[in-house]
This record gives C-alpha cells, sequence and structure tokens, in this order.
C-alpha cells in the first residue's frame, strides 16, 4: 500500500468519525421523537406514535416560544445585517489610516465570549429600565453579532468593483444610493451569510435571553426547552426530541431558502466591461 492511499484511508477514516458523531445526535432525535418509549439510546422505535408531537403542540409548551424567537432572533438579525451593512460601506469604500485599527478591534470584539460582559450588562440594562424588555433584549442580540457581520460584510463589499459606483455617481447617484442599488444587489452571498451565521447564533442562544428576560410568556424556545428536564432528573425524552424536532425547523427553512444564495457568486456578468 503506497502512502498517498494511507493518507487518503486515513484521512477518509477521520471524516468518517466526524460524520458519525454528528448523525448520531440527529438520528437520535428523529427517532426518539415517534418512539412512545424513548430513552437515551439510539435504536429504530418500537412503535410509531405522534403523541409526543401532540403533547408538545400547545400555546404554553411550543408556540408562543417559538413565537418568542422568531421576534428576537428575526429582529435582531435584520438589525445586525442593516447596521452590517451601513458600517461596513464606509470601510470598503473609503481608506484611513484608522481603518486597520478599527477593522482589528472588531475582530477582537467578535472573539470576546458574552458570559464575560453579561453581569455588567445586567447592571445597566436595569439601571436604564431595560430589562425583561423585547427591545433591549433584541438591541443587545443585535450588538454582540455586529462586530462579526461587519467584518464579514466589509470582506464581500470589497469584492464589488467601485467602478460600478462610480458611473453611478456620473449619473448622479449618492453614496447611499449606489450603496442600495448596485452593491448590496451583487453582494448576495455576503448578505446571506450574515443573516445565515447572526440568525443560527442567536436562535441557539440560551444565556442572553435567560439572562435579560423575567416574565415565563416571553421567553423563547431555547430557554423553554429547559422545561423539559425535571427538578429530579426525570426527563420525557420523547416530547424532548419532538420539541427539538420543531425547534430546529425554522433555522433549517432560512438556510433552505437562503441556500442559493450561499452557492452563488456575485453577479457581475458584463457590468465592468467597456
Amino acid at each position: 500500500m503506497s502512502a498517498r492511499t494511507r493518507r487518503r484511508l486515513a484521512a477518509d477514516a477521520g471524516l468518517l468519525v466526524v460524520i458519525v458523531a454528528f448523525v448520531l445526535p440527529l438520528a437520535w432525535v428523529v427517532l426518539s421523537s415517534i418512539d412512545p418509549e424513548a430513552d437515551l439510546k439510539v435504536k429504530a422505535p418500537d412503535g410509531f406514535t405522534f403523541d409526543n408531537y401532540s403533547e408538545v403542540l400547545t400555546p404554553d409548551i411550543t408556540f408562543t416560544p417559538l413565537l418568542n424567537s422568531l421576534i428576537l432572533c428575526g429582529g435582531a438579525t435584520l438589525l445586525t445585517v442593516v447596521c452590517s451593512a451601513l458600517a461596513a460601506y464606509p470601510l470598503s469604500r473609503y481608506k484611513s489610516r484608522l481603518s486597520r485599527p478599527f477593522m482589528l478591534t472588531i475582530l477582537f470584539s467578535s472573539c470576546l465570549p458574552i458570559t464575560a460582559i453579561m453581569v455588567p450588562v445586567y447592571a445597566l440594562y436595569v439601571q436604564v429600565n431595560l430589562i425583561d424588555t423585547m427591545g433591549g433584549t433584541i438591541f443587545f442580540f443585535a450588538v454582540s453579532q455586529m462586530p462579526f457581520g461587519i467584518w464579514l460584510m466589509k470582506n464581500f463589499m470589497d469584492g464589488v468593483p467601485k467602478s460600478l459606483e462610480e458611473a453611478a455617481w456620473t449619473d448622479g447617484a449618492s453614496p447611499m444610493q449606489s450603496l442600495i442599488r448596485i452593491v448590496l444587489p451583487l453582494m448576495g452571498p455576503g448578505i446571506a451569510v450574515v443573516t445565515v451565521f447572526s440568525f443560527v447564533m442567536m436562535w441557539g442562544n440560551f444565556f442572553v435571553p435567560f439572562m435579560l428576560l423575567l416574565s415565563p410568556e416571553m421567553m423563547p424556545a431555547s430557554v423553554a426547552i429547559n422545561d423539559f428536564f425535571g427538578n429530579k432528573g426525570t426527563v420525557v425524552y420523547g416530547q424532548l426530541a419532538a420539541f427539538s424536532m420543531l425547534y430546529s425547523t425554522p433555522a433549517v427553512l432560512l438556510y433552505v431558502l437562503v441556500a442559493r444564495k450561499l452557492g452563488g457568486g456575485f453577479a457581475l456578468g458584463g457590468a465592468v466591461k467597456g
């Protein structure tokens, strides 16, 4: 056996281990959601039932938490994408000595763990009466995702030729008009990446809404899933798996909707010819 073949087999074995590590938890969720006797084992169900779904499909358990999650994550994602695009535009189009230090600061900010700043943030929110409010939580979600969003947007925006904007400026367009009508339509993949990344990171965040929201009726699904774990360690695994399937559906649907944009490139065509 040649050295090249051995390296290929080793790489295939490593990939197989990674695939199994991802597939097994997913298989447990899918199989346990339709298993009337679900437990922690990954196994084919002894029977087939939708009772686990019917038990969790209630306003208190599923519908209200999912609606809260959609409001929080949808609003924060929209705010993140808009503000990131507006902040990335001058960094991409106008050169300055402060651009590089500013981008490095942004990159450093994106590496800070949220848990390290939640105590002062909580104290600040209490002082300004933003604690236990949807608006305050949306604002913090957006601010926490914006550094990485700006970094991604700027890199994608650099790929759009400035000559296209200069042609629009010659025709009388303002910088804001050229951003909205020329730059943003041509960087669809970048907007899609920032949208999916921001939404998924917020959708699975447990700590932030747990700290900033106090009312049970305002809790998102990422916090409500904790209610399936009993005080004495008892868990109804079938209902937990069914709720997990429903909880993951919006994030999967979002990815499916923007998958074409994620796989595409900049639609420049012949715009810069001639």
